[in-house]
């Protein structure tokens, strides 16, 4: 298949014309849903419900992430539930992402942070979605063992003419530099590369019943 052309946003793009998106070519938005775990009122991405119900009405296909600050596994749980609050009761066609990247987590060591990632995938995977390690290049190389995360799908950022990682990722975000019509400045732009919507479909995650007819 051809890849598939995507962007991903949070309150820092404003108010969005997905319409204009979506004729601008965008098929789909990875939404920010959140960040962290402490204050659910006031951690909410401000513009997560507004691009979760345009990007809808405009027919640009839908995934999520959540942006980590976690320090430790039990952290990782505490922000899973969260995320599980914020992504419940919709029918996402793309993966639901965990973003750790944060400053603060640079230094906690190979181990810890793979046990923070896979806290947090395991525990929203088991509660029925696609889930995916949002990293790039230095993280996914020398910050993560990959060989206990490899069960789960990577959306790969580096920004270059083309990917360098050699290792499998389902989406590539290639640019932190794009231009979309009805976006105002700068948006991420992402490439899919697997047909997510019917695999969700088919297999029945997302919020989808089982082989409901992609």
């Amino acid at each position: 298949m051809s890849p598939i052309k995507g962007m991903d946003v949070s309150h820092y793009q404003g108010d969005i014309d997905f319409n204009k998106a979506k004729a601008d070519g965008i098929e789909f938005a990875m939404i920010r849903a959140g960040y962290g775990w402490k204050d659910w009122e006031n951690q909410t991405d401000r513009q997560y419900y507004s691009n979760m119900s345009k990007a809808k009405r405009a027919g640009v296909a839908r995934g999520a992430y959540l942006y980590s600050y976690a320090l430790t596994p039990e952290d990782a749980k505490l922000e899973a539930d969260f995320f599980l609050h914020l992504i419940g009761g919709y029918h996402l066609e793309y993966p639901v992402a965990y973003d750790v990247e944060d400053a603060s987590q640079a230094n906690l060591g190979k181990e810890r942070l793979t046990e923070i990632a896979d806290t947090f995938l395991t525990r929203v995977q088991n509660a029925g979605y696609y889930v995916c390690l949002y990293t790039n290049l230095d993280w996914i190389t020398y910050r993560y063992d990959m060989n206990k995360l490899k069960k789960f799908d990577v959306w790969y950022a580096q920004y270059n003419d083309r990917p360098t990682y050699n290792g499998q990722f389902g989406m590539w975000q290639h640019t932190s530099k794009g231009k979309v019509n009805g976006v105002s400045g700068n948006v991420d732009l992402d490439w899919s590369y697997v047909d997510y919507p019917s695999v969700m479909k088919r297999v029945g995650l997302n919020g989808f019943p089982k082989n409901c007819g992609a």
